[in-house]
Order: C-alpha cells, then structure tokens, then sequence
C-alpha cells in the first residue's frame, strides 16, 4: 500500500472533488470559489480524499473533509487534516469554525468543542455554509489555534 501524496488542489481537481463531496453527502456550494485553499489526498493518482478551508482574515472554516470509502481507516482524513492545521496557522488563522452533522466526535478528538453559531461573526456568516448549504441541525464547532 502506498501513501497518498497530499497536495494542494488544482481547478482540474474540481470535478472530481465535487463528485467525492457529492457521494459523501457534503456540499457544493462554495467549493469552487475556495479552491485554492483545498488539499486532496491521492493514492497511485486517483482521488482518495479531500479537505479546504475559507478564510476569513483570522478565522478559517474548515470545510468539505471527505474520504473515499475504500481509502478510509489509513489516516487519510487524519493527514489532510494536520496538512490544513498547519497551512492555516502559518497563513494567520487562530480560530477555526466548522458545521457537522456526522463527525462531531472525531472533530472532539481534535480539539474542537461546540459552540453557538451566533458566536460566528462577520464575513464568515455570509458564507455557503451558514446561508443554507448546511442544515440548521448541524452542530457549530471551533478550535483556537496557538
């Protein structure tokens, strides 16, 4: 088994990230406005997983983390995840925000904690995420950078 190779994400990566999204019942909306700050993951070429991120001057939300099943349970999301951790602390960001409505746990398991989504402020609100893409169920989540 090879590792995946961890790359920032191209604009002919668009197409297939929409499709992993897609399959993974994540939105759309959005994705190819922040491209630039995607990371995909690719084991022998073939997409295997996806993670991105939009910023909002100090804070970041963390969006679109996606494993294609038969790439899941080898640290693939675990990987794109530390990979976006990283891009985002030396790019400025000291607080991530996030929506889930299926991975609240392993987000706990890295730090994040729950909060209200009135405690998401300024730019941030008016994204795809907060207008509409993502339920009103799902659960508002962030994490302080140090």
């Amino acid at each position: 088994m090879t590792m995946p190779v961890i790359e920032r994400a191209l604009p002919s990566d668009a197409g297939e990230i929409e499709a992993l999204l897609k399959s993974s019942g994540l939105p759309l909306e959005g994705v190819r406005e922040h491209l630039p700050r995607f990371y995909v993951a690719r084991e022998s070429g073939a997409l295997a997983g996806v993670i991105g991120i939009e910023s909002y001057g100090t804070e970041g939300l963390l969006r679109s983390l996606a494993v294609r099943p038969s790439s899941r349970s080898r640290g693939i999301g675990s990987s794109l995840y530390l990979r976006l951790i990283a891009d985002a602390r030396s790019s400025g960001i000291r607080r991530l925000v996030l929506l889930t409505t299926t991975a609240e746990g392993w987000f706990a398991g890295r730090g994040f904690v729950p909060v209200d989504r009135e405690t998401v402020t300024g730019a941030m609100r008016t994204s795809a995420e907060f207008t509409g893409a993502c339920p009103d169920s799902a659960v508002c989540m962030e994490l302080e950078l140090q």
